[in-house]
């Protein structure tokens, strides 16, 4: 059972963004302190990745471990509440992801995902982005 009545719930759902997110700014702070530049948000490209290096042709999505299902992350459950509902969004927002990935792909750009659960420790995100970006 939801603790919100409706109108707090969606007061509360309105608040969650899909732009500018804290684990996005960390992953562009680090980016940027490296000297590495980079176009946000490319209407472009399918799905819209978060950092788009168009000279290299590679992308970074930064994904929110909930709100992408990441598999084996304590973050990624399903509410108790109107599970049939959540199941469904979330898988959707998965099969969508999988979908942009290759249709990327198949336009020649490489993709790296960087998931939330990762930014505990932001050294070794770093080294992952440099080597990805390097390569």
């Amino acid at each position: 059972m939801d603790k919100l009545t409706p109108e707090q719930r969606s007061k509360c759902m309105s608040r969650v963004r899909s732009k500018d997110t804290k684990p996005e700014m960390i992953v562009r702070r680090l980016l940027h302190s490296r000297g590495y530049r980079y176009r946000l948000h490319d209407r472009r490209l399918p799905g819209k990745p978060d950092l788009t290096f168009a000279r290299r042709r590679k992308v970074v999505f930064v994904h929110g471990c909930f709100w992408h299902m990441h598999e084996g992350c304590k973050r990624a459950g399903i509410p108790k509440s109107r599970i049939g509902f959540w199941k469904l969004k979330l898988e959707n927002n998965r099969t969508r992801d999988q979908l942009n990935i290759a249709r990327l792909a198949e336009m020649g750009w490489r993709v790296l995902v960087v998931w939330e659960c990762e930014l505990r420790d932001v050294e070794a995100v770093a080294k992952k982005l440099e080597d990805f970006l390097r390569s």
